[in-house]
């Protein structure tokens, strides 16, 4: 019998754990933004090509991206906390390794050790989160914490980069994660359980191949695209991660120990929680990205100026992570998370209202804080749908999910914005973007460069304010998505 004290120490032994994941996924999220504003400082110290330093900003995603199914099917089959401490400390490792880079290709070699690492430690982050708690209410809270913190790392990111870059040098912005990953290595190995489900099942080398030969070139295709809508090269790249997605599909089907058990997509609500949430967070990347640029192109705010602004949607999307789980003990998911979705789009529809910097950022933070339950309890549904032998599976296909939504969401929206924005613009000197607008109104004379830069912004203004309507109407229709799909399950613990 198991007594009132043997209960509580488990609990808590639980709520330290998820502390200990928490830590691992705010830095994950961390540095995969802290490294914005230290660029002009490592290229002024290394002087790398234009080519060497998309590399250097792009590498850590694209491994992030490329091996999340891989290393959640590793999870699955040698031991969640084995991976995520051995991710833990190939990560303080190659943080080490990228403060005190002396080349740029030892840079960009210590960026991919960071990209691996942090594809071991995700997907078994979030599946252990999901085991720690047998409680339905209490896993989804833990899993709202877990999002927010994720939400939360991502927003403080250039915040603390600048912060460190106003006292030491560039390297800074990647030491800082050593002692946390030394803790989270610490703290895994005393309050985190092993949840190894499979440990005899092979993994398919050819299949991880196959996933990185899809996943890659698509995420690759996408940010082109966004870069430049004409672009030959994005269309052929995202043509060829498609034929491999496909051919990866297919030899899924034919094996006994498959890298994604495509059985988990015969469950309704794992699919359409994946569905939705990829789906969000094409909206939330595609905004992001246009938000971004018009507080620095726009309002003419510094990096670290616009990095607080754009915090207070992330703050947003953190406290609807936190409370979702919440509201999802008392009413039905598929409601919950519609009735959030019209909030989104009335956020929006303040952004296409309203007026100023003011109206702008109050406008996303509502759409983002009625769009926090989407990740919160999408994850939830996702992962809690699965069995638990595949928890770091089902992790691991919600993150990539996330990943593929934000690069759909910056090229699909972003293409839609140069669109508006050449069929806006009068003057031939203003390029395909405000951007390169700006660039060209540097070189002529005063009055003819406000003039230009004047065209540009109200140019670019009426891209944001597009941007702003479609993605009121796609919250909208996610909205009926997800109250028709999800409109049969309970409550959580229901």
């Amino acid at each position: 019998m198991t007594t009132t004290t043997e209960t509580t120490r488990s609990g808590a032994r639980a709520w330290l754990g998820l502390s200990v994941l928490a830590v691992a996924t705010l830095l994950l999220a961390v540095d995969n933004t802290v490294l914005m504003l230290a660029l002009p400082h490592l290229a002024a110290d290394l002087d790398p090509s234009a080519t060497e330093l998309l590399w250097i900003t792009d590498v850590y995603g694209f491994m992030l991206a490329g091996l999340m199914i891989a290393m959640g099917a590793a999870g699955d089959r040698i031991g969640r906390r084995r991976l995520l401490l051995i991710g833990a400390a190939v990560f303080a490792a190659a943080s080490v390794m990228a403060a005190y880079a002396t080349s740029t290709a030892m840079l960009i070699a210590a960026r991919v050790l960071l990209g691996v690492a942090g594809a071991a430690m995700g997907p078994s982050a979030l599946a252990l989160v999901a085991g720690l708690f047998d409680d339905a209410r209490r896993r989804a809270l833990a899993i709202g914490v877990f999002t927010a913190c994720f939400m939360g790392g991502a927003a403080a990111g250039p915040v603390i980069g600048g912060l460190l870059l106003e006292h030491f040098w560039w390297g800074s912005v990647f030491l800082m994660a050593v002692p946390l990953m030394i803790l989270v290595v610490a703290g895994g190995l005393m309050v985190l359980p092993e949840t190894a489900a499979r440990g005899s099942g092979r993994i398919d080398l050819l299949s991880v191949a196959m996933s990185l030969a899809a996943i890659l070139p698509l995420v690759y295709g996408l940010k082109e695209l966004a870069d430049d809508p004409g672009r030959p090269v994005a269309y052929a790249a995202i043509a060829a991660g498609l034929v491999c997605g496909a051919a990866f599909v297919r030899r899924q089907r034919r094996l006994a120990e498959p890298l994604v058990d495509l059985r988990l997509f015969g469950s309704r609500t794992f699919s359409a929680a994946l569905l939705i949430l990829a789906l969000a967070l094409v909206v939330q990347g595609g905004v992001y990205l246009f938000v971004s640029q018009h507080l620095q192109l726009v309002e003419g705010l510094s990096p670290l100026a616009a990095g607080l602004w754009m915090a207070l949607p992330a703050l947003g999307l953190a406290a609807g992570s936190l409370a979702a789980p919440v509201l999802g003990g008392v009413f039905r998911p598929g409601p919950l998370l519609g009735a959030g979705l019209v909030v989104s789009a009335a956020g929006f529809a303040v952004v296409v209202a309203g007026d100023g910097l003011g109206a702008l950022v109050a406008g996303v933070t509502i759409a983002f804080l009625g769009m926090a339950p989407v990740g919160a309890l999408g994850i939830d549904l996702i992962v809690g749908s699965a069995p638990r032998e595949r928890a770091g599976s089902a992790s691991a296909l919600a993150e990539c999910g996330g990943e593929l939504g934000v690069a759909l969401g910056i090229a699909l929206l972003g293409s839609v914005g140069t669109a508006v924005y050449g069929a806006t613009v009068r003057s031939p000197q203003a390029g395909d973007s405000l951007a390169e607008a700006l660039g060209t109104a540097a070189t002529l004379p005063p009055g003819p460069a406000a003039a230009l830069v004047e065209q540009a912004q109200a140019a670019f203004g009426q891209s944001l304010l597009t941007v702003a309507v479609v993605s009121a109407v796609l919250s909208l229709a996610l909205a009926v998505v997800s109250m028709t799909l999800l409109r049969r399950l309970p409550p959580i613990g229901g």
